[in-house]
């Protein structure tokens, strides 16, 4: 079929940028992530992660309806940025749609980038879990040398719940796949926001290492080939995906809109394939709330307490 004679917009898998300035005071880490009612997950997310160390958060409000951004907002000791993010854009000639995390990124990088030494890319479902460490930048002084860091996804299942359970997640779900291979790999990334030149969801590339990206023990790749056994390690930082969540909320995430814009019939059979191959080999994973621990965090109470 020619390309003009489609009846479908293409989607743009990855956007070209020109990175900012890097002030010349420039430090820390800012996370960025994208939400669309996360009420019961926000606050808890945000709690961990400023026990973690970072310092900033940018969220891009994509048209919640729920408390979500007030619940944000009610944090008065760090430093939140919301940002509306109702877009739904495409190129006219050729016809083309341009994915609105993406942009939220881009758009990120260019205008806070200039600040930070770090900056990640998450989402509410996904906690970067230090190993050993008390911080993620603890975690990363190794690895000054690098622009861009790939994290591999840990999935975590059901943890035996039907419904939502009223404990913050990292306590509620210590149980995820015991391999990182196939339909349950895929890559989160932490980048020198002053280098990245190029910016895709699971993927980014930088000035100086171009389309290669190192792991947490220096090992560099290129991102086509980042899925190899060599590569894949969750030594030093842990991503952990929350991916299933209670068995209704699975429910409720086939059921709902998807950011990234997939058609339905496909995402619910990716997520089911995905839900199958978890639960399958269920191994125990203690990591996040083993952090906590380190900051004397020993329960859910404890955890909603630290932060306010």
């Amino acid at each position: 079929m020619l390309f003009w004679a489609r009846k479908t917009a293409l989607r743009a898998s990855k956007i070209d940028i020109k990175p900012p300035t890097a002030q010349a005071d420039r430090t820390g880490l800012a996370l960025v992530t994208i939400v669309r009612d996360e009420a019961p997950y926000i606050g808890d997310w945000l709690r961990f992660h400023a026990l973690a160390g970072v310092t900033d958060f940018f969220i891009y409000d994509n048209q919640s309806s729920d408390q979500t951004i007030e619940i944000a907002k009610s944090f008065a000791s760090l430093n939140i940025t919301i940002i509306p993010w109702a877009l739904d854009t495409s190129s006219h000639k050729p016809k083309m749609v341009l994915p609105r995390q993406i942009l939220a990124y881009c758009h990120a990088i260019s205008n806070f980038g200039g600040a930070f030494r770090w900056m990640g890319f998450i989402d509410i479902d996904e906690y970067l879990v230090p190993k050993n460490d008390n911080t993620i930048l603890e975690s990363l002084t190794k690895l000054e040398h690098f622009t861009n860091i790939s994290l591999p996804w840990v999935m975590f299942g059901h943890g035996g719940h039907d419904t939502m359970p009223t404990s913050p997640v990292p306590f509620c779900y210590t149980e995820r796949a015991s391999h990182q291979t196939g339909k349950l790999l895929n890559f989160k990334c932490i980048v020198d926001p002053c280098d990245v030149t190029q910016v895709s969801t699971h993927k980014f590339e930088t000035k100086t290492m171009g389309a290669k990206t190192a792991n947490m023990n220096g090992a560099v790749a290129w991102n086509k080939t980042r899925g190899t056994a060599g590569f894949t390690t969750t030594d030093g930082l842990q991503l952990n995906h929350y991916y299933l969540r209670s068995r209704a909320e699975m429910e409720q995430k086939i059921s709902g809109p998807a950011v990234s814009g997939t058609e339905h019939s496909k995402r619910k059979a990716a997520i089911l394939e995905k839900a199958a191959q978890i639960e399958k080999m269920a191994t125990l994973d203690t990591s996040a709330t083993s952090f906590l621990q380190r900051h004397a965090i020993l329960t859910g109470d404890d955890l909603r307490k630290a932060v306010l």
